[in-house]
């Protein structure tokens, strides 16, 4: 039999059961979920639609080959510039996605709220200052 453990202490499975019941952790885990497949959907954007493009522009039938040879070494230009076309788009298809986070709980009522609670705190000074006080102290 498995000897329990001493009174006022949590097993480890316990504990793992707790960690894995936190909101964070959820929350997390869908985030994670999310991004990756948000990072496939960009990576078939840019590789079958932007690079083809730059491609052609080059006049090559791949991204990569767009470079040149020093000796027996290839200096490939495309691989640097996808890396570096990739980075921009990423950042900032989620500049666009945390701005309109953040419009959204705008609108949602924090704003609100923040306002309504001190409008509350001015009016409970004026009342104050109307009965003779000197305000909340």
């Amino acid at each position: 039999m498995a000897a329990l453990p001493p009174p006022g202490k949590k097993s480890l499975i316990d504990e793992f059961k707790d960690f894995l019941n936190q909101g964070d952790f959820v929350t997390i885990a869908v985030g994670l979920i999310i991004a990756l497949y948000f990072k496939s959907i960009v990576d078939a954007v840019l590789a079958g639609v932007l690079f083809p493009i730059i491609a052609a522009i080059f006049g090559k039938h791949d991204f990569s080959e767009i470079g040149f040879d020093i000796g027996d070494a290839r200096i490939s230009i495309g691989l640097v510039f996808a890396a570096i076309v990739n980075f921009v788009v990423v950042g900032f298809l989620l500049f666009l996605i945390v701005k309109a986070l953040n419009k959204f709980k705008e609108r949602g009522g924090d704003k609100a709220a923040a306002a309504e609670t001190e409008l509350s705190v001015l009016r409970d000074i004026r009342e104050s200052l109307r009965a003779g006080g000197r305000g909340p102290v």
